[in-house]
Parts: C-alpha cells; sequence; structure tokens
C-alpha cells in the first residue's frame, strides 16, 4: 500500500500491525527507526493519537470471508478487525480524513449474501461518508491472477439513486453494479473511472535465472511425485511443455479432490494467486518444462515481489517469513492506478485546488483487520 501511493505522491505519516514478522519487513524497507509503525492491537488504538491525515486505508484480514474461514464474515475473529479500524475513525472526531480507501478479497461481496459488505458500507455513511466501489484483478498489471474489492468513501455528498450514471464496466462488474442498484439507501457517490490497462507481462518476465546446481531445485524423486500427483489431463499439458525445444513455464498449487492431493498445473503465462501460507499447501511451485525433461521449485520470494509489482522491495528474512508478507499485501501498480485515477483527483476536487499543484498537502491512515497505516502528502 505505502509503495503503491508513495508513487503518486504520497507519504506514509502512522502505520500499524499486530504482526512482529511484517514489522520487520516494513523496517527493512521503510525505515530502521520506523517511528511511524505502532505494533499492537487495530482495537486497542485511539484515534486521539493518530496524526491529522487525508487519506486512511485498511486492508483487513480475509480469513473469515473465504471457505477457508468458514464464512463467519465480519464477526469472525480475524475480519472483525474492520470494526477496529471504524473505532479508529470515530475517535479521530471532527479530524476524519476526507478520504478512506478499504481493500478485501472479492467474496468481501458476497459474504453471509452481501450483509457483511452491506454492514460496513452503512458504518461509513454513519461516519460521514458518501460510498464507492471497484473490482480490480492485478493480473491487469503483473502476471498474476489477484482479483480485489476495493472501497473508497468520501467526505462528499451522496448521490440520488437516479442520478447516478453507471454502467458495467471492466471495474464494476455485474455482480457489484447489481448491488449498488439494490440497496439505494446506502449512500453512494460513484465516479466514473477509465478502462483497466491491458497488460502484457508474462510469468517467464518475472523469473530468476537460478543456477541448476541450486539446493532450490527438487530432487528427482520429489518431481516425480508432484508428476504423479497430476490428473490426465495436467500431465498431457505438462508433456506438452517437455516435447518443445525451449523452456517454458507454469506454476503448480496442491488441492484436495475427493479426498486426495492433486497438483493443478497452470500453463497460461499467470501466476496463481499468491497466498498467505502457514505450512507447505500455501506455497505457489514453478514448473520448468522443455527439451525433454522438467524442473520444479517453489517461486523464490524474489519472484514473488515481482508478482506484487514490488520488484526492489529489500528482502532478508526467511522464504517463509517472505511468501506469507507478499502474500498478505496489496499489488503496487493496482494501488497507484487507484491513487492517480481516484484518489488524488478526488482530493484535489475536495480541497478545490489542481491536482497537480506540488503544494498539495494529502495524508492517509492505513489498517487492516490487523494493520492500520496512514500516509501523508
Amino acid at each position: 500500500m505505502r509503495m503503491g501511493l508513495e508513487k503518486e505522491g504520497w507519504t506514509t505519516a502512522w502505520a500499524n500491525d499486530l504482526d512482529e514478522k511484517k514489522w520487520e519487513m516494513y523496517r527493512s524497507n521503510f525505515n530502521e527507526g520506523a517511528c511511524e509503525f505502532i505494533l499492537d492491537d487495530v482495537h486497542k488504538i485511539d484515534g486521539k493519537d493518530v496524526p491529522d491525515i487525508e487519506l486512511a486505508t485498511a486492508s483487513f484480514p480475509c480469513n473469515d470471508l473465504s471457505l477457508a474461514g468458514s464464512r463467519h464474515g465480519l464477526a469472525g475473529t480475524h475480519s472483525s478487525a474492520f470494526w477496529g479500524f471504524v473505532d479508529v475513525l470515530k475517535t479521530m472526531g471532527h479530524r476524519r480524513p476526507p478520504l478512506v480507501l478499504l481493500e478485501n478479497v472479492a467474496g468481501f461481496l458476497t459474504s453471509h449474501d452481501g450483509n457483511d459488505f452491506r454492514d460496513a458500507l452503512v458504518a461509513l455513511n454513519e461516519l460521514g461518508y458518501a460510498v464507492d466501489a471497484f473490482i480490480i484483478d492485478a493480473v491487469r498489471f503483473v502476471p498474476q491472477s489477484r482479483q480485489r474489492l476495493f472501497v473508497v468513501a468520501t467526505k462528499a455528498p451522496a448521490v440520488k439513486m437516479q442520478e447516478l450514471k453507471l454502467l458495467q464496466s471492466d471495474s464494476r462488474p455485474a455482480p457489484l453494479a447489481d448491488f449498488i442498484f439494490m440497496n439505494p439507501d446506502i449512500g453512494w457517490n460513484i465516479r466514473k473511472l477509465p478502462a483497466l490497462p491491458p497488460s502484457s507481462m508474462k510469468l517467464a518476465d518475472i523469473i530468476e535465472d537460478v543456477p541448476l546446481n541450486s539446493e532450490i531445485w527438487w530432487s528427482k524423486e520429489r518431481c516425480d511425485y508432484l508428476f504423479n500427483q497430476m490428473s490426465e489431463r495436467h500431465r498431457t499439458e505438462a508433456e506438452r511443455m517437455m516435447a518443445d525445444s525451449k523452456w517454458s513455464y507454469g506454476t503448480v498449487f496442491r488441492r484436495v479432490r475427493n479426498g486426495r492431493s492433486m497438483g493443478e498445473l497452470r500453463t497460461d503465462g499467470i501466476a496463481g494467486c499468491l497466498r498467505t501460507p502457514r505450512g507447505g499447501s500455501g506455497r505457489q511451485i514453478l514448473f520448468c518444462g522443455g527439451k525433454g525433461q522438467f524442473r520444479v521449485r517453489l517461486l523464490t520470494p524474489r519472484e514473488c515481489a515481482r508478482l506484487m509489482g514490488a520488484g526492489t522491495y529489500k528482502i532478508k528474512v526467511p522464504l517463509n517469513q517472505a511468501l506469507f508478507g507478499f502474500g498478505d499485501a496489496v499489488c503496487v501498480p493496482v494501488v497507484q492506478w487507484i491513487a492517480r485515477h481516484y484518489l488524488n483527483p478526488v482530493l484535489a476536487e475536495l480541497q478545490q485546488l489542481p491536482a497537480a499543484l506540488p503544494s498539495l498537502r494529502k495524508s492517509v491512515l492505513y489498517s487492516a483487520p490487523r494493520k492500520t497505516r496512514v500516509l501523508k502528502k
């Protein structure tokens, strides 16, 4: 979030997360002192201790909004951190920022038949914000399939439903457009967005040149075991890659199908969504095939950083810690696009200042179910 916003002129004034390992990664990149970073539970944060800002951003845990989390929703142990973020805004009183940006999985839209999403939007309305929502897949910017739902709340007047000129678009697909029109009592302020850019990047563009004698390549026995975990369809695709005169790349996730662990190979040049692996199942596997053979290893932390549009990120932590951190992050160029086409223009309008004015002051508060961050321009 910080890297994407900084590319469009924002600076961080305050940040928060509960996870010491994420704090360690943050410090190694943004300041060893990192005095703006508060390591604590967002539920314990008092808005009076948050500096004056123009933007509060929040990425709260998606655990309870997914099938893996049994869909406990915003009442779940992890995703309930959203309410901690709301309380921070409440206790800021008249100093609440003019802009709020939320990020979560697309499943937030349908969690508990849409009631969780509705409750979150109503909570923002009650704080004096009109709301907007859109969905962006990171594949528009990087070779990773990563669809995320974003909400922007602004201190602007809500627009009457009959005045909304909302057309279904690539950033507001039918399910989201339907939700908006089926909830006319919510205070909406929908902004027209430009078309999302196409991306020509492929998986091969982010692959590191790892020496063949590196220990991160899997042994023949381990490679064969993975190959045998594939269904006939996936093995056929792997054999097609191996028969080519050039090396090509695919990714594999292990999934349980009919009670059996299976290796599912993706070969369209796009990586699957990076996850937060607590064990081995969430780690994405790289499959390299060509010249009559194949090789297998895990994606490296640097490759994961590139898939998040953060290729220059400093990585000084162990493998699993890095993979968890990147799997729990937001895609940098997606955030940059939102800042350029939404946040910056809206803030300029709210302040009645030209968007390009160098002295324009911006600030942001960022919070997740366990994270909170503030940025300032």
